[in-house]
């Protein structure tokens, strides 16, 4: 799993020089791809684009919810079940206890789970809006991630207001087991519901979204987004290597891919995401917002 860990680390953005002592550290940013240094504070301000190649850094589920929602609304990030908190019911241990790794996940995502929802406005638009945390347990979704999810759906439903996800997940989340391989099945029955009252529900992939995540939520959208060079599937390259024993096509599981074969509506810059879901929800609900 060191490409989970690698993930992780990239999200966090904490790479800095230590060689100057009167440097904050945190305050650059060294580009994966074009290895320009960038400026923490503009690279933010940019929604962690590069402004050198165009390169998709990972971005904490809050700040990319921050920059998606109409800035004026006043909203209050993870207003749908703040406080819920994943429980070992298994007494689940491997290495360390899970309540441990509960408890570590939280210390370095500042989160209480994986997933993060707000009621808010797409440019006047009421809309529902989640996002996986990708740093809390790279983003596996266990129960509280099943809840939040379908309670925003359950929103959604009622408010009669779109949809919008962002996924970014390993997968079902291992230390839960059936309890958390059950969250498949409740995210996409609460899809379903969406789709039977004709609310729309978007979903966007990043980089990465695998596992049981892909399996549902991340792949029932009306419309199928992704962002550039996001690594989609359900396992993992080397996996599928090492099963069929064949070495896989350049680009494989990359968006770009993806979208040729037809598993994606689109791949969209996060730049332009704003407006082109506001376009797209214009044509689903057949209304037009100022």
């Amino acid at each position: 799993m060191s490409w989970l860990k690698k993930v992780v680390k990239t999200i966090r953005l904490n790479e800095s020089s230590k060689e100057d002592n009167n440097i904050p550290e945190g305050l650059w940013y060294k580009c994966v791809a074009c290895e320009a240094t960038l400026y923490r504070v503009e690279l933010d301000k940019n929604q962690c684009v590069c402004p050198k190649c165009g390169e998709h850094i990972a971005i904490l589920a809050r700040k990319r919810i921050e920059h998606f929602l109409d800035n004026e609304d006043g909203y209050r990030l993870d207003e749908i079940l703040p406080k819920a908190f994943s429980v070992d019911v298994l007494n689940f241990k491997d290495k360390k206890a899970y309540p441990s790794r509960l408890n570590e996940a939280h210390y370095v995502s500042n989160e209480l789970d994986a997933f993060v929802a707000a009621k808010g406005k797409l440019k006047g638009r009421n809309v529902v809006v989640g996002a996986f945390e990708f740093t809390f347990m790279g983003g596996s979704m266990g129960s509280v991630v099943g809840e939040k999810f379908v309670t925003a759906a359950e929103i959604a439903l009622e408010k009669k207001s779109p949809m919008i996800c962002f996924s970014a997940s390993g997968g079902a989340r291992m230390q839960e087991s059936l309890f958390s391989l059950m969250q498949m099945a409740r995210t996409s029955a609460a899809i379903g519901r969406l789709k039977k009252d004709c609310i729309p529900f978007i979903s966007v992939l990043t980089n990465p979204t695998f596992g049981g995540v892909t399996a549902s939520l991340a792949m029932l959208g009306d419309i199928n987004i992704a962002e550039p060079k996001a690594l989609i599937g359900f396992a993992g390259p080397r996996v599928i290597e090492q099963t069929v024993k064949q070495t896989l096509p350049k680009g494989f599981q990359r968006s770009e891919f993806l979208q040729e074969h037809g598993t994606i509506d689109m791949i969209c810059s996060r730049l332009e995401m704003r407006d082109k879901i506001d376009s797209i929800l214009s044509i689903l609900t057949k209304k037009s917002y100022a």
